[in-house]
């Protein structure tokens, strides 16, 4: 995607070859949408190379505009997007509080950082400064995280690549020669507000056409409910096959207090990967359990449920119904049926300028949010949350 990537020498770029690091090769980045477009096979290791690459670019650009960065600087927001995903489990966002308890992946890699930053005598303590936001030159935890950071521009691209959803393709070159400091914050030249424009036009575009696809949410929501039910079979005492660090975490709920006060903890959680749930996925199909066997054979086999998606949400007669030609065809009672007759919502929102805007600097030096510099009066409707509300339920089941 970008060419040939140049890792600086030292420290903090021995994470690469850190076992923390290497699980990222066998993290997906896109999580199930492979079900969706079965091209979309890249890891999250291709994506936190391409960001840090991104992020080479990025501070290269600014340097050239006459904005001091140093050494120590450089290193440390390299350091920052290269771990910015360290504390995803497997299957990304699909699983993130399946198999902890209300542990968000932000949480987890600053709790990675921190083990690092203690195996190495604090080389990451700035790191983790500009990860969290705490450091006094924003601009640098913008780069990493932010409406226009290095990690958005490198998946819309990679996963428009992957997928060949051509509606998604962003210039990132393009808009990072663009980007300028306004008191230590970020902005974007006013030449540049095309590419910007192009670039929320394509988020909204993506999660629509990618990341929100209703057969990618179908399979999410099957896999969300197969390990809410290997975790209550496993609760309950059942006899049921999980490998050993996912065992820990089903049988033991975890808290995010739990990894400040037990630092081992992120070494068990580290051994977690999307080949242990594939795994045990097909274990699990012949289990005694009527609803995990289901649910697994599905998953393994691509008979994914049906999902009615709308405006407005599926009405309590809509929802009976299906359980009750579920609970029929399928023999099971009303408990185990909830596992498979699903309601939710899925939400986009491309542009979110309440706390974090994209501000786009004139020629006469001021400053303003892309929404208001823009003549597109879609911009600024892009900056709304749309819902839609979802109804997933086992195909091909007769009245």
């Amino acid at each position: 995607m970008h060419g040939f990537i140049q890792i600086p020498e030292g420290l903090p770029f021995e994470i690469i070859e850190h076992p923390y690091f290497q699980r990222l090769r066998r993290i997906k980045q896109l999580g199930l949408t492979h079900f969706v477009y079965p091209g979309a096979l890249h890891t999250r290791f291709h994506h936190a190379l391409g960001a840090m690459h991104l992020m080479q670019l990025a501070l290269k650009t600014l340097c050239q505009k006459g904005h001091f960065i140093s050494e120590n600087e450089e290193q440390a927001a390299l350091a920052a997007i290269l771990l910015h995903d360290i504390g995803h489990g497997p299957f990304s966002h699909t699983l993130e509080h399946s198999i902890l308890e209300g542990v968000n992946h932000e949480a987890l890699t600053v709790a990675f950082m921190k083990k690092l930053n203690q195996e190495w005598n604090g080389a990451l303590t700035l790191t983790i400064a500009m990860f969290e936001g705490t450091y006094h030159r924003p601009f640098f935890h913008q780069l990493v995280s932010s409406q226009l950071d290095m990690d958005r521009m490198d998946y819309l691209r990679r996963d428009c690549y992957f997928t060949g959803v051509v509606e998604g393709n962003i210039s990132a070159e393009r808009i990072i020669k663009m980007l300028d400091l306004h008191h230590d914050r970020l902005v974007v030249e006013a030449k540049g507000i095309y590419s910007i424009e192009n670039f929320i036009t394509s988020r909204r575009l993506m999660y629509w056409q990618v990341y929100l696809h209703k057969t990618t949410v179908s399979a999410e929501e099957m896999l969300i409910q197969t390990m809410r039910r290997a975790k209550q079979l496993s609760q309950s005492h059942t006899e049921i096959y999980l490998p050993e660090a996912l065992a820990f975490f089903f049988k033991n709920p975890v808290v995010q207090a739990d990894f400040d006060a037990r630092p081992e903890l992120i070494d068990l959680f580290a051994q977690i990967d999307d080949t242990d749930v594939w795994y045990a996925l097909k274990r699990w199909q012949y289990h005694s359990d009527k609803v995990l066997s289901y649910l697994s054979k599905s998953l393994l086999n691509r008979t994914l449920a049906s999902l009615s998606l709308q405006m407005e949400p599926h009405t309590e007669e809509a929802y009976a119904l299906q359980m009750q030609r579920t609970m029929r065809n399928l023999d099971l009672n009303e408990n185990e049926a909830g596992f498979l007759v699903i309601r939710g919502e899925i939400s986009n929102a491309a542009y979110l300028p309440a706390n974090d805007q994209i501000l786009i600097k004139k020629k006469s030096g001021e400053v303003m949010d892309v929404a208001m510099a823009s003549d597109l009066p879609n911009i600024a409707a892009l900056s709304t949350v749309l819902k839609k509300y979802y109804l997933c339920y086992p195909k091909q089941l007769p009245l």
